[in-house]
């Protein structure tokens, strides 16, 4: 019984050590924005749709397949990640998602909510965790460590 319990307490803390890096105060984004998000891993290819809006105090993050199924929602409200509907728990999907928050946020405000990052020459880095190359403020390349690779651009642009 002990045994279980210490497994359980160990998973509980290393889920919580892996857990993505949020800003310390949410930055003024440019609401709301709809994006193309290109998810690319070994040969395999998805392509998704993303809404970021304003709601209330928290900004909503909406991802559907190009169906209009949704494949993940969250609210992020006070630093915190809360579910948005009844869809299953999306690790992936948080991950990008404050990955984003974190290619999006405005050069003036990136080293007050983020004092790790890097950025120089288009480039961007929260190390080890994430890299973004921008061929334009809105059209990025996201790698995730351990993980896919992201092409992100804005919603009704042609992506090669």
């Amino acid at each position: 019984m002990i045994r279980f319990l210490l497994l359980g307490c160990v998973l509980l803390l290393s889920a919580c050590a892996s857990q993505a890096p949020l800003p310390e105060r949410t930055p003024n984004l440019a609401l709301p924005l709809q994006l193309h998000i290109e998810r690319q891993m070994a040969e395999q290819r998805q392509d998704w749709l993303l809404v970021i809006q304003r709601e209330g105090p928290g900004i909503r993050w909406s991802m559907m397949d190009p169906l209009g199924i949704p494949v993940a929602r969250q609210k992020l409200i006070d630093g915190q990640w809360q579910a948005d509907g009844l869809l299953p728990p999306n690790p992936e999907a948080r991950e990008l998602f404050a990955a984003l928050l974190f290619a999006l946020t405005p050069e003036v405000q990136l080293l007050g909510n983020y004092p790790d990052a890097r950025q120089h020459d288009g480039q961007r880095s929260l190390s080890p965790r994430w890299n973004i190359r921008y061929s334009q403020p809105l059209s990025f390349e996201l790698n995730v460590s351990q993980g896919p690779h992201y092409r992100i651009t804005p919603l009704g642009e042609h992506t090669p």
